[in-house]
């Protein structure tokens, strides 16, 4: 089968067993240089696709992507004002809710949280929580029968189980015959969420009629929730959509309460990617390195092959296909294992965590509790191609040294 030349012979020094070792070492280092770093950049931006994927379908599937509030009193007519806002293409649901601040007592244990009085069956369009439900039902949370849906890590920390019974305490004074004291109300605990998120500690959801009793919102609502199609969109949208409406409304969105979480993990990820790529340049120029020992080493060579009539740019081509073979072993190689990682972090974590019985991230500390992975193929392809296209100029220079080689020089003292 015809080869040309240069591949013939470049693949024949790449595969011959060098006499020398040291060689071989560095060309071996080399390969796996830039196999590591291919692997780690594919693993480490996964690890970062993942962690931006969980906070867009748990941390911003959970708290609004927009909510529209009454200027001075609450929402009268929200019922009309949501009509005219879901008119809007860009806009998937709306849901009323009024907001509480206060704190969870029982059984001794004390929990600040953050109470949403919303309409279960509204609030299961525009929330994932009804799809997170670990026990009782969301359709538990019915009107007069204050009951309470609390997240998972906040249930624990209270030591609280469904049918059992919580004590709200508002930061809000009653006037009474006994005085002045704060206001209270007994909630019965019927369903526990979990979204694998520091939400599950410091929220819980109540029917939007009791949270209208216990706030004395004689009329309406606090405000309408609004999910969009696309949720980056989502702040200019929000704005636009309520310039159109009558009347004085407050507008905000998700960028002022989780906005900087998500710029940060975006940052990071930059950041990141940029540092671990630096390890695939230096993997791929250990190439140089060692084509240049290998030029030193085969000077006799390339000698012989010069007066038998092969070309300066024969020569150049020869040292190439060895580079780029090292560099493409590596740079497939690398891909391969950062391809398998990246699938397979997950359980990898959570089987060590299970074997060592510790967790390496806690809802306490960070925004989810285990560590997620997303594979991005337009990851692997900019990666890899990137990595081989630095091996091949990686070549260049070590290869143009061996075709300058002059065969009488190189032959003078053999």
């Amino acid at each position: 089968m015809f080869r040309p030349f240069s591949i013939y012979v470049g693949l024949r020094y790449t595969a011959a067993k060098r006499s020398n070792h040291f060689i071989s070492f560095i060309s071996l280092v080399s390969m796996l240089g830039l196999m590591l770093g291919v692997a780690a950049l594919i693993l480490v931006l996964s690890v970062m696709n993942g962690f931006d994927r969980e906070l867009k379908d748990r941390i911003l599937g959970m708290v609004p992507h927009a909510t529209i509030t009454g200027y001075e009193n609450p929402i009268a007519d929200w019922q009309q004002l949501a009509a005219v806002v879901e008119q809007d293409s860009r806009v998937i649901a709306t849901a009323p809710f009024i907001n509480a601040q206060g704190m969870l007592t029982y059984s001794g244990q004390v929990r600040g949280v953050m109470v949403q009085g919303v309409d279960p069956i509204a609030e299961s369009k525009v929330s994932i929580v009804s799809q997170h439900m670990l026990n009782g039902e969301w359709s538990n949370l019915k009107s007069g029968e204050f009951g309470v849906v609390l997240g998972d890590l906040l249930a624990r920390y209270l030591g609280a189980r469904i049918g059992d019974k919580v004590t709200l305490v508002l930061p809000e004074a009653s006037i009474s015959v006994a005085g002045v004291t704060p206001r209270l109300k007994r909630f019965t605990v019927v369903g526990i969420f979990s979204v694998g998120a520091e939400l599950d500690s410091s929220l819980a959801y109540i029917h939007i009629d009791d949270a209208a009793r216990l706030k004395r919102i004689r009329e309406g609502v606090e405000g309408v929730r609004v999910t969009f199609q696309d949720l980056f969109k989502a702040p200019v949208a929000a704005r636009e959509i309520t310039s159109t409406l009558d009347g004085y409304f407050l507008v905000s969105d998700w960028t002022r309460t989780h906005g900087n979480l998500f710029q940060a993990i975006q940052m990071e990820k930059k950041m990141i990617g940029l540092l671990l790529f630096l390890i695939v340049f230096v993997a791929a120029f250990n190439i140089v390195s060692t084509l240049v020992m290998v030029v030193t080493d085969k000077k006799s060579d390339i000698a012989i092959l010069r007066t038998l009539g092969a070309t300066p740019g024969m020569i150049m081509r020869i040292f190439m296909v060895q580079g780029i073979v090292i560099g493409f072993a590596g740079t497939l190689i690398g891909a391969a294992l950062g391809v398998l990682l990246a699938s397979t972090v997950t359980d990898l974590v959570a089987w060590i965590e299970q074997v060592l019985g510790m967790q390496f991230l806690s809802s306490d500390v960070y925004f989810i509790s285990y560590l997620p992975s997303r594979l991005d193929w337009n990851d692997v392809g900019v990666i890899g191609g990137s990595a081989l296209l630095i091996s091949f100029f990686a070549t260049l220079y070590p290869a143009w040294k061996a075709s300058r080689t002059q065969p009488a020089e190189a032959l003078r003292y053999e």
